[in-house]
């Protein structure tokens, strides 16, 4: 009581001083004048101004861009409470997923949430990679190497691993890509708005890194904007289906959401690709510019939604898988993602943050907890494997029984029968751009007492009495 009293008769004259300034002083000499410049120029665009005038450099900003302008909040799942009774047990509904239905070999899931391509080494450390790969096998579900190779930790840990076949070049042999249970062909990162330049130098890569990725001592490498060895549409066109005949798992290619989806989906429809995985500019990333993250590429919800009427008027739909990605953090985008046609949802950021949890405190305040997971993390030996991988499940089993609930509540025994007709927004111009109800307009359904009844007027289903 004493030392909260004498603080508080330090601190009174001071917040005095304070307050008389701001009341009285001209703007020049006023403290309030941050206040309205923070409020003009917005802190972030301040503090990243002072960065840049530190540095001199492009910045590296960790977990992708705060700009969101996907309005999923503008969604809702349509409930269903007499007309059509909800499931009896939401257990029951059906989480099962499968990517690539008509290759060799599918890839099943129990769950329809993978976690992400983030690489080790060009983003995350080997512990958190392991912690990744282990928590997404207890969950029944996949992990994904990133741009990276594999290693014998991941792939030892990891139930279902997807990898990339990447512009670094790391994963692109028989050796590697025989290890996995799906390939994706990674083209493009909506945080990177597309596809561009990462170098790499020697001194960033240690000697684990190094032997996992073939190099010499001393040796730099990098990402490169093009996929090596491919200089026109015929050439990748000839890798998707190389791929496809020298591998029975899913062949895949990864884009970045972009207003010429439909230019780039054309291309991958003369393909024999198995799944798409489009990212819209909210995914994060261990490192790309602001300027990237900020202002290049498309919206993750617009991109899915176009990739989807796409592919259903080209009747590619029942072919191609669609995986969704970018920015998705909760269990109410992963069950829209689906309801407006994607088969999964990839996450990426939400999964670290899962995974650190309460282990974040080995960082607070002194630093970041990024730095626990980043591959040049100062942190990264303090974190424990198995409890990341433990939270990591645990995060995924309460999303799923979530989804599974919410399902129940629509009416739905399994979550791939979701649909657009689940849906309905508040925002007209977003109804008609999704093809979902608008909240505004009334339904006009014709009433029937007796079952199989509908109305020949309305798209929407008469209403039968049970």
């Amino acid at each position: 009581m004493l030392a909260s009293w004498m603080m508080m008769k330090m601190m009174d004259p001071v917040m005095d001083e304070a307050m008389v300034k701001m009341m009285t002083e001209d703007y020049p000499d006023n403290p309030m004048l941050l206040v309205t410049a923070a409020t003009k120029m917005n802190p972030v665009a301040i503090i990243e101004a002072m960065m840049r005038a530190e540095s001199g450099k492009e910045l590296t900003r960790p977990l992708g861009s705060p700009v969101v302008l996907s309005p999923w909040e503008k969604i809702l799942l349509n409930p269903k409470q007499l007309f059509t009774f909800p499931v009896p047990d939401y257990k029951q509904v059906n989480t099962r997923t499968v990517i690539g239905p008509q290759a060799k070999r599918p890839l099943t899931l129990d769950i329809p949430i993978l976690i992400t391509g983030m690489s080790y080494g060009g983003s995350l450390s080997l512990e958190v990679k392991t912690a990744l790969a282990r928590g997404s096998a207890m969950a029944g579900t996949s992990t994904n190497t990133g741009e990276s190779a594999v290693t014998q930790e991941e792939r030892d840990a990891a139930r279902f691993l997807i990898g990339q076949y990447n512009r670094g070049g790391w994963l692109n042999t028989p050796d590697q890509l025989s290890r996995l249970d799906a390939i994706e062909i990674q083209m493009g990162q909506g945080a990177w708005g597309g596809a561009v330049d990462e170098p790499i130098t020697a001194s960033k890569i240690g000697g684990h890194l190094r032997e996992a990725w073939h190099l010499e001592e001393g040796q730099n490498t990098g990402i490169s904007a093009r996929m090596p060895g491919i200089q026109t549409v015929q050439d990748f066109i000839n890798l998707v289906n190389g791929l496809k005949a020298s591998y029975d798992v899913p062949v895949g290619i990864k884009i970045a959401g972009t207003d010429y989806i439909e230019y780039e989906l054309a291309v991958i429809a003369r393909t024999e690709a198995d799944f798409i995985v489009v990212d819209g500019a909210e995914g994060g990333t261990s490192h790309a510019n602001p300027t990237l993250q900020d202002n290049v590429g498309l919206p993750t919800l617009h991109t899915l939604v176009r990739t989807v009427d796409w592919l259903e008027e080209q009747g590619l739909r029942e072919r191609i898988s669609v995986i969704c990605t970018g920015g998705l953090t909760t269990p109410g985008h992963f069950l829209k993602a689906v309801a407006l046609g994607a088969d999964a949802v990839y996450i990426g950021s939400i999964a670290l943050m899962a995974a650190l949890q309460t282990q974040a405190t080995k960082a607070l305040p002194q630093t970041t907890p990024p730095q626990l997971a980043l591959y040049d993390g100062r942190l990264t030996d303090k974190l424990d494997v198995d409890k990341a991988a433990a939270h990591l499940a645990n995060f995924l089993r309460s999303c799923t029984a979530e989804m599974q609930l919410a399902v129940q509540a629509v009416g739905k025994t399994a979550m791939n029968e979701l649909n657009r007709q689940d849906l309905v927004t508040v925002d007209y111009d977003l109804a008609e751009f999704a093809k979902i109800r608008y909240a505004g307009s009334r339904r006009r359904p014709e009433v029937s007492s007796r079952p199989g009844l509908h109305s020949s007027v309305s798209s929407q289903p008469a209403i039968e009495l049970q």
